[in-house]
């Protein structure tokens, strides 16, 4: 996946995210929506973070891997 693509999927998500927040009352499955997209969105910014990592390392940004939930959900802020 290119980083264009990675980015569209970020802002996918971004407005998905946007729309749930928007609403007065949240359902249970919005809330469990809001946290899938807030998982979808952590493993999307590792992965473009991987990228750019590699690419500034001068080595081939196709060797990044999306990286499971558990992992990057465990990343401190």
């Amino acid at each position: 996946m290119e980083d264009k693509q990675i980015l569209s999927q970020i802002m996918k998500y971004t407005n998905e995210e946007e729309r749930l927040y928007a609403k007065e009352n949240l359902s249970d499955e919005d809330i469990k929506s809001l946290k899938k997209i807030n998982v979808e969105l952590d493993q999307c910014w590792d992965y473009l973070n991987q990228r750019r990592a590699l690419r500034e390392a001068g080595k081939n940004p196709d060797k990044a891997s999306l990286r499971p939930p558990g992992i990057v959900e465990s990343y401190e802020q």
